[in-house]
């Protein structure tokens, strides 16, 4: 009988005691509970819950779950330890009153399933002291701590800061119990989306270790090349899996280690009896919250691939100061690149991980830079991939042109964002972006940086933007741009290449809001 796909499926022992696919992590978990508190980021849908239950089995001391993995003759099976888990993945938490009952109702839940009695109490911190107390007294163990989804009640309340902040406090007060109750446990794990400040929510938990970065964890969470290509072998050979564009699209996460694949999105791919090739991850969750900050603190979205920020900003988190760049990596929209070791520190350059996010996002910018653009923008897609198949610049030229004159112009003149400087040019950047083709934006060369570049079969399309400034004419600013691509010698390096190259300069005109071509 063919194997399953474990679509949605989060608890371990479902997924071994049924016919499922199983991606043996447990070499990673093994080195990782020699640790004792232990923090991981990763974005949503990357395989946290089933970790944190795969832990919580193999303390409990299910030996059968782990028959023919890593784990099986690697763990001492005759100690088991009380495991006490908390999560705040269900439901939306947007009261004090909805959190204190939350979690009350865990604990009384935690305290049925290991035969504790447990009294109620108006503390929170006071009944997490006693349900880790009365459990090591009735087992004679230290207790297993795993805690889920331990931000989304500050998650659920970004959007109002003040909440956002009593969340906050309420969580660290949660937490520091764990801290204190150091000598009564024996490993503690939380998880979660975004990296808050270990300053405001982790200030009583200072020893915990954060194995986000950590270049041995890189691939605990998702799929190798090679366990793709193991584990799912029948798969892909029953079904003829094009490799290449199956790594173009899901894989590429990386946290400076070796890149993984979406597990969702390998889930759902190779289940489509059609495979196609689909955004099923981007799909799953709206980023509505990361576009109003791009667009509230004028992130000029053509630097984001290839963008450099230090540890510190990639973990610059709290409520009232979260980083565009920061929340971007965590949620999973970007991704590490490259890691350079520098005598200040170390400097991380990032990208998006594959083409799903890459179009999928830049879609989503179109929409919020261009109402309503749904059916357009499925047309300018198709047309602007069609006109570089037949490298067709006509057509390239009139299927933008169209679609900035298509702006409604009511929006264009009530809405900040269509003032701001990068704004022109973002959209063309997301419309080339939305379609899949390398890009490059301020690119160098020896003697300055190329606005952006498409590159495309063995042809490379330079672009130069200008606005027209007040006073000036269409015609004199496009060939200010077409000027500027040959003096500066933006080619050189592609033609020493034998690529074909094609030299284009842009020319927006806020005033009449259209965009005109030269070549």
């Amino acid at each position: 009988m063919a194997k399953q796909f474990p679509k949605g499926i989060q608890t371990f022992a479902d997924i071994r005691n049924g016919n499922y696919y199983y991606v043996d992590k447990t070499p990673y978990i093994i080195d990782l509970v020699k640790e004792k508190f232990v923090f991981l980021s990763r974005p949503r849908r990357f395989g946290k819950s089933l970790t944190l239950d795969t832990i919580a089995e193999l303390f409990m001391g299910s030996k059968a779950l782990f028959e023919g993995l890593y784990a099986e003759s690697q763990w001492d099976w005759d100690i088991q330890y009380p495991v006490i888990r908390l999560g705040f993945a269900g439901g939306v938490m947007d009261s004090e009153e909805r959190f204190l009952e939350n979690v009350k109702s865990q604990f009384h839940y935690q305290a049925r399933r290991l035969n504790i009695q447990l009294e109620s109490s108006r503390s929170l911190s006071v009944m997490f002291r006693d349900l880790i107390e009365s459990t090591v007294m009735a087992y004679k163990q230290p207790v297993v701590i795993l805690v889920d989804e331990y931000d989304k009640p500050i998650l659920d309340n970004l959007a109002n800061s003040s909440q956002a902040i009593v969340m906050r406090d309420k969580l660290r007060d949660l937490y520091s119990i764990i801290k204190e109750q150091d000598k009564n446990i024996r490993f503690a794990m939380l998880t979660g989306v975004s990296k808050f400040s270990k300053v405001n929510l982790f200030s009583g938990l200072n020893n915990l270790t954060d194995i986000t970065l950590l270049k041995q964890y890189s691939a605990i969470c998702g799929y190798t090349q090679a366990e793709l290509e193991t584990v799912f072998a029948p798969e892909l050979m029953a079904n003829n899996v094009n490799l290449v564009e199956m790594q173009r699209w899901y894989n590429g996460y990386n946290w400076t280690g070796e890149s993984v694949y979406n597990p969702y999105d390998v889930m759902l791919y190779l289940a489509d009896s059609e495979k196609l090739f689909k955004s099923y991850w981007f799909e799953t969750g709206s980023p509505a919250f990361l576009m109003d900050m791009l667009f509230e603190k004028r992130v000029d979205i053509t630097t984001l691939q290839g963008t450099n920020g230090s540890e510190q900003v990639l973990s610059q988190f709290d409520v009232g100061d979260i980083s565009p760049i920061a929340l971007m990596f965590q949620t999973g929209y970007l991704t590490i690149d490259e890691v350079q070791s520098l005598p200040f520190g170390v400097r991380y350059t990032l990208k998006f991980p594959n083409i799903e996010v890459q179009q999928s996002f830049n879609q989503a910018v179109i929409h919020r830079f261009v109402p309503n653009s749904d059916l357009k923008f499925m047309t300018i897609q198709s047309d602007l991939y069609q006109s570089l198949l037949e490298n067709d610049s006509a057509l390239m030229f009139a299927t933008i042109e169209a679609f900035f004159a298509g702006i409604p112009y009511n929006w264009h003149i009530n809405n900040d964002i269509a003032h701001f400087e990068g704004y022109w040019a973002s959209v063309f950047y997301g419309y080339f972006s939305s379609i899949g083709v390398p890009i490059h934006v301020e690119e160098s060369s020896r003697n300055g940086r190329m606005d952006m570049t498409v590159l495309f079969d063995n042809r490379v399309y330079i672009f130069e933007f200008k606005v027209v400034k007040q006073g000036d004419t269409i015609e004199n600013t496009l060939q200010q741009a077409l000027a500027q691509i040959t003096e500066k010698g933006y080619a050189d390096k592609y033609n020493s290449k034998n690529k074909q190259v094609y030299q284009i300069g842009v020319a927006f005109d806020e005033v009449n809001r259209t965009v005109i071509f030269a070549s």
